[in-house]
């Protein structure tokens, strides 16, 4: 009788780790900001979630020769990004999104669109664009976002 006991238990081991990433977990609540930047792209994202775990998110973005501009040129790219995503915020709807306790993922996709670190408390946003490899977004926590109206 103790063999099928093993069976019995390792499938209800199995079983359980399932509905722990089921994606039932409810999504951390709080508003995040950040920016990128590498020698040929500029993301500028924010991030709010809502108590009710409604995601918006929006990241504007700029694909250039950075390495051949000026730093004010580049100053003045970012400048103009966060502008855009202050002055476009209000007209961003909420996004779906599946929440597994750590990746967010759009439903039934794999790839993840956002990563939370419960331990640190850090979240990081996935850029995907099409011609070039995905990059890793990190987003700082705040209270408000910059020149804007919530």
């Amino acid at each position: 009788m103790r063999p099928l006991l093993r069976p019995a238990l390792a499938a209800a081991l199995a079983i359980a780790a399932l509905a722990a990433c089921s994606g039932d977990a409810k999504p951390p609540a709080g508003r995040w900001q950040g920016v990128y930047e590498d020698a040929g792209l500029i993301v500028v994202a924010r991030l709010e979630i809502d108590p009710k775990g409604d995601i918006r998110v929006s990241a504007p973005n700029a694909i250039a020769d950075l390495a051949a501009m000026s730093e004010n040129d580049r100053a003045g790219l970012r400048t103009r990004l966060l502008g855009e995503l202050a002055q476009s915020w209000k007209k961003v709807g909420t996004l779906p999104l599946e929440f597994d306790g750590k990746n967010f993922h759009k439903p039934g996709g794999v790839a993840p669109q956002l990563q939370w670190d419960a331990r640190a408390g850090h979240m990081t946003m996935i850029y995907y664009s099409g011609n070039r490899a995905s990059v890793r977004v990190p987003l700082d926590p705040v209270q408000q976002f910059d020149n804007a109206d919530s």
